[in-house]
């Protein structure tokens, strides 16, 4: 292979070869250099997060009188010039690399400054000019939040609720059609189709509350705490216009954390954000299980409900047809899940002044939100939205559950009921026309007591 061509960069710890094409300096070529330890880069939404960071500090900056206007505007044409076809080109760097995500914090001043200085002809410089009055500190922890909020109102939330509004819709369609209900995954007590998925739409409902819950934590930013959250180097007005200028550009209503100490060197509310989606993707875990059963057969299974077939699913066994959405969903759920557990781990990696374990939770925290609302659109649109009923074999099974007796106990006793339940499954015969026999209760009344429809009714 021909050599590729390089060219020198310099820092504070002497000179490094970088591509020659490369937007980066040298403290990003050094770190991925160092840092070879998977090919997982930061994720789109972080880095934009940090680019909205630098925008907004470049203008407060110069607002405060502490960098020139021709600097500002050289950093904002560069941001505005940032390659989009191959942007995640120039932003290489390993998430297990240093726990603050300065390399990370770098790899963005670098390319910012490497464009500015390309377009205007001045020297804007990387530490000085692009992070100035910021440390990778606060800048980090706030792209996480930014990122998290941006993320979880504009795809999470409208994800789950299309997932919610197309359960109650489905839900209108069944109208009252009974079904047996299963405990144990053994039969149990009539219920109606629109009972059951009303379950599954009040879980959503609750994931929904506890995110919108979390929200105003997410939407609090500890940009301007700098290096340990004493605000070193920020000129005064500087914290009142980044969460202003944030909010503008982002279409976002943001605040200043209450203590800057907390925010930098912890990382609670995304383990809260994190537990939440965890449980959020357990739900979905039940509502894909429940599609699975209920889809079971088609002969020798459940036979409720048909999926809509959307691929072949076997390459040996013609006509066979699986439900390949619910389990794509609670595989992504099993990976939600474990990412809660890296979280939660890396939750704890905040000693003294500053967590060092954050460009893990921001992957792994972005990961389980991109997951679960893909997961939740999913199931609504090609799982729920398109499944059919088999009314008539829900008929017939329910209509023949001896469970059905359970109406009786009042009336004759639970040992006798059990009498009848064992007859009809040991003889496999409609409850009706046993407990006819065995009890003085006329056909007429049996009937009115046993109808399945008129258990359902709360």
């Amino acid at each position: 292979m021909p050599n590729r061509k390089t060219r020198f960069e310099t820092d504070s710890m002497g000179t490094v070869e970088v591509p020659q094409d490369a937007l980066f300096g040298a403290q990003t070529q050094r770190a991925v250099n160092n840092f070879t330890i998977s090919r997982l880069t930061m994720p789109a939404a972080i880095l934009d997060a940090i680019i909205a960071i630098k925008d907004a500090a470049a203008r407060v900056n110069t607002n405060c009188g502490v960098l020139s206007r021709e600097i500002s505007n050289a950093i904002l044409d560069a941001i505005e010039s940032i390659p989009g076809d191959d942007y995640h080109r120039h932003f290489p760097v390993d998430i297990f690399q240093t726990g603050s995500g300065t390399s990370t914090n770098m790899n963005v001043n670098e390319v910012i400054a490497t464009l500015a200085c390309y377009h205007s002809g001045l020297e804007v410089r990387a530490n000085d000019h692009v992070n100035m009055s910021q440390s990778s500190n606060d800048v980090i922890p706030t792209s996480i939040r930014i990122a998290a909020a941006c993320e979880t109102r504009r795809h999470l939330l409208v994800a789950l609720a299309k997932l919610r509004d197309t359960i109650d819709d489905k839900r209108q369609q069944c109208g009252d059609i009974t079904k047996t209900g299963r405990t144990h995954l053994m039969d149990a007590m009539p219920i109606t189709v629109s009972q059951e998925m009303s379950a599954w739409s009040a879980q959503v409902s609750l994931a929904i509350g506890r995110f919108e819950c979390v929200l105003p934590q997410l939407e609090a930013l500890p940009i301007g705490g700098t290096a340990i959250g004493t605000r070193i180097n920020t000129p005064d007005g500087y914290i009142e216009g980044m969460v202003e200028t944030l909010g503008r550009r982002l279409d976002m209503q943001f605040s200043p954390v209450s203590n800057y100490f907390e925010a930098i060197s912890t990382q609670d509310v995304a383990v809260e954000l994190s537990g939440h989606l965890r449980s959020c993707v357990i739900s979905l875990m039940k509502i894909a299980n429940d599609l699975r059963w209920m889809n079971s057969g088609p002969l020798t299974g459940l036979g409720e409900i048909e999926l809509e077939a959307l691929q072949p699913g076997s390459s040996i066994m013609p006509g066979k047809v699986n439900p390949v959405i619910p389990e794509a969903v609670i595989m992504a759920a099993a990976q939600v899940i474990g990412n809660d557990q890296t979280i939660a781990t890396g939750g704890q990696g905040g000693n003294f002044q500053l967590n060092t374990m954050l460009p893990v939770i921001a992957y792994n925290l972005m990961q389980s939100i991109e997951l679960t609302g893909n997961s939740a659109i999913a199931l609504a649109d090609k799982a729920i939205a398109g499944f059919t009923i088999a009314e008539a074999h829900i008929n017939e099974n329910v209509n023949r559950n001896p469970i059905l007796v359970t109406v009786l106990n009042p009336v004759i006793g639970y040992q006798k009921a059990a009498e009848i339940a064992k007859i009809a499954y040991r003889e496999n015969r409609p409850i009706l026309d046993v407990a006819e026999e065995v009890t003085d209760m006329s056909r007429q009344e049996l009937e009115k007591l046993l109808d399945p429809k008129r258990l359902t009714k709360s």
